[in-house]
C-alpha cells in the first residue's frame, strides 16, 4: 500500500511510517511531497494521505496521527501505547506528557536539520523508533546512574524538588473556571473544544494544553474528557432501559466498538459485562 504526506518530516511523519512498516504493512511505500501537491500525487500514486488536515489519518482533539493509527488498526501492544504518549508530547509540543518527549523532539529536529533528503531521513528515523521501541519494551526501569551513592543523592534531590513544586503549585483561577465549564457542558456538549474554551477564558490554547495535566489529575484534556464520559457511561449503564448503543451515543463515542475499547481500557471490563455485574449488586 502507498502512503503520502508532507515533505520535511520530523515526528509524526516518521513515527507513522515506522509503525506502518513494522506492524501494518512491511512493503508499504512512503512518499513525501510539497503540501500543495499531495492531492494530485495521491491520485497518481494511488496513495493514502496521512498527517495532513481533512483526511482520515490525522490529528483528533489532543491526539496525534500516531495515536489514530493505533486505534484504527487496533494495535494493542502496550509498548506502542507507551511510545504513543512520548510521540504525542513531542509532536504537539506538550513535553509535560512524558519526560522523553523533549529529547525525541530535539533528536528529530536535529536529524531533519542535518539530512535534506526525506527518504534518507526516514531511513535514519526508522533506527530511532526501533531504538525507542526497544527501550520502552526492555529498558524503561533501567537507570543510567549505577552506584548506590549516586542513586541516594538523586533520590534526595528529587524529593526536594517535588516538595518545592508542590508548595508552589496552586490551582490558578483559569483552571477552576475551566473545570466548571467542563462540568457544566459535558452532559450537553460532547464535542468540547479546548481551543474554543481557552479562547473564551482569554488564554492561549497552547498554554492551556501544556498546563492542563498539572491541575486535572495528571491527564491531558482528551484523557480527562474521556474519563468524564466513562463516568457518565457507568451511571447510564445502571439503567437497564438504555441499550449499549444508546449509552455509547449519549456519551459522545462515534460507535459502539470505539466505546467498548475505551470503556474496557478504563475499567478492565466490556460495558456488557460491567452492566451485568452492576445489576447483580
Amino acid at each position: 500500500m502507498n502512503w503520502i504526506t508532507r515533505e520535511r518530516p520530523k515526528i509524526d511523519r516518521i513515527a507513522c511510517p515506522w509503525l506502518i512498516k513494522r506492524f501494518i504493512d512491511p512493503d508499504a511505500q512512503i512518499y513525501y511531497v510539497p503540501f500543495d501537491q499531495i492531492r494530485v500525487k495521491a491520485r497518481e500514486l494511488d496513495a493514502t494521505p496521512f498527517d495532513i488536515p481533512d483526511t482520515e489519518f490525522t490529528h483528533y482533539e489532543d491526539r496525534c496521527t500516531f495515536d489514530f493509527f493505533l486505534e484504527r488498526y487496533e494495535l494493542e501492544d502496550p509498548v506502542l501505547k507507551d511510545m504513543a504518549v512520548i510521540i504525542r508530547g513531542a509532536d504537539t509540543d506538550d513535553h509535560s506528557l512524558a519526560s522523553q518527549s523533549s529529547g525525541l523532539w530535539a533528536i528529530s529536529a536535529g536529524l531533519a536539520f542535518n539530512i535534506t533528503d526525506d527518504q534518507e531521513l526516514l531511513e535514519k528515523g526508522m533506527l530511532i523508533y526501533d531504538s525507542l521501541y526497544s527501550w520502552a519494551k526492555h529498558l524503561q526501569k533501567q537507570k543510567h546512574t549505577q552506584s548506590s551513592t549516586e542513586k541516594l543523592l538523586l533520590t534526595v534531590f528529587n524529593t526536594y524538588l517535588d516538595k518545592q513544586k508542590s508548595e508552589k503549585l496552586k490551582t490558578p483561577k483559569w483552571a477552576n473556571e475551566l473545570k466548571e465549564i467542563i462540568q457544566d457542558q459535558i452532559d450537553t456538549n460532547l464535542s468540547l473544544s479546548l481551543k474554543e474554551i481557552a479562547e473564551g477564558l482569554q488564554i492561549h490554547p497552547s498554554y492551556v494544553s501544556r498546563e492542563f495535566s498539572k491541575y486535572f489529575s495528571n491527564l491531558s484534556f482528551g484523557e480527562y474528557i474521556r474519563k468524564l464520559r466513562i463516568e457518565k457511561a457507568i451511571d447510564l449503564l445502571a439503567n437497564p432501559d438504555h441499550t449499549l448503543s444508546e449509552v455509547a451515543y449519549l456519551t459522545g463515542f462515534s460507535d459502539q466498538s470505539h466505546f467498548n475499547r475505551i470503556f474496557k481500557a478504563h475499567t478492565g471490563q466490556n460495558p456488557s459485562v460491567y452492566r451485568k455485574n452492576l445489576l447483580k449488586k
